[in-house]
């Protein structure tokens, strides 16, 4: 940690004095020489401390300079550092490359190989299919003559694979008719079969419907009476709805009357609507309250009979 000037030389100054002050004897000392000598000691002091300055300027110079140099060390060291990575990532890149292509190599050795393999084992199938061939070319050779021969015999074939070719339409559409003919039979005896399921089972499926018929038949019955009950339970519950709609209608009609008669009585003009029944029952209903109220304030105003 560098220190500052002013404290540098401050420090330096005291210890300077201190150094330089002799023990002070207890005898009496003239304060002119006392002076003379503090101007000493601060002129002595003064020229150690220009001195020490130069020295401290001459050590922070090289100083200085050993930090640029240093600095420039540091910055050679980081280009070399850089230098060294690119070096290594180059290396890692190449080696990687390297790998890759070795690996590259050797499946492609290996696929080479694996179908050098394959083509081998195919070169034999065809060798031994071609054995297999020629024994079955020299087992054929007297068919082969025959029909030579027969081709000779039939002028309407001019090459042996026409009459070969003839022969196999033959042979599929016997083979196709043979299976046809043997799905046929097969559909016949299921049909046998099914119509004898059928005739065993007829005696059982006749007495079950009839069954069926009569309990159908008694549902039909029970269903009809359960009709006429209820017809006549409608008939009866439209015969009460009526006689409800005109008791209601006379209701409303006494009641659209007492109304009326309210008002007349009041001597207002309605103000309810004709079908507002409930609210004509309430204002004659206010009407009978306000009506029993009078006439039991008039009761109670009656003065009582004078004694005889």
């Amino acid at each position: 940690m560098a220190v500052p000037w002013e404290e540098y030389f401050r420090l330096a100054l005291q210890e300077k004095l201190s150094t330089k002050l002799p023990e002070q004897a207890e005898d009496y000392v003239p304060p002119v020489l006392r002076l003379l000598e503090k101007r000493q000691e601060l002129v002595d002091a003064d020229q150690a401390l220009q001195a020490q300055k130069e020295v401290f300027r001459t050590r922070m110079a090289a100083l200085k300079q050993r930090w640029e140099q240093l600095e420039q060390k540091e910055r050679e060291l980081k280009g070399s550092f850089i230098r060294f990575d690119k070096f290594l990532q180059d290396s890692e890149a190449r080696r990687n490359r390297a790998l890759r292509r070795a690996a590259e190599e050797r499946h492609q050795a290996s696929r080479r190989e694996a179908e050098a393999l394959r083509l081998r084992t195919q070169l034999e199938e065809l060798r031994q299919e071609r054995a297999r061939l020629q024994r079955r070319l020299k087992r054929l050779e007297p068919c082969a003559r025959l029909l030579e021969q027969a081709l000779e015999l039939l002028p309407g074939f001019q090459e042996v694979p026409e009459l070969v070719a003839r022969f196999d339409g033959l042979a599929q559409t016997q083979a196709a008719l043979r299976l046809r003919e043997r799905e046929r039979l097969a559909e016949l005896e299921a049909a046998r079969s099914r119509l004898q399921q059928l005739r065993d089972a007829w005696p059982d499926e006749v007495l079950a419907q009839g069954q069926r018929r009569a309990q159908l038949q008694e549902r039909l019955e029970a269903a009809r009476e359960l009709t006429l009950q209820w017809e006549s339970k409608w008939i009866q519950i439209q015969n009460t709805a009526a006689e409800k709609t005109l008791l209601l209608g006379r209701s409303r009609m006494a009641v659209l009357n007492l109304f009326q008669l309210v008002c007349q009585h009041q001597r207002q003009p309605p103000t309810l609507d004709i079908e507002d029944t409930e609210g004509q029952l309430e204002q004659v209903k206010l009407f009978m309250q306000d009506l029993s109220a009078m006439l039991a304030g008039l009761g109670q105003a009656e003065p009582a009979a004078p004694a005889s």
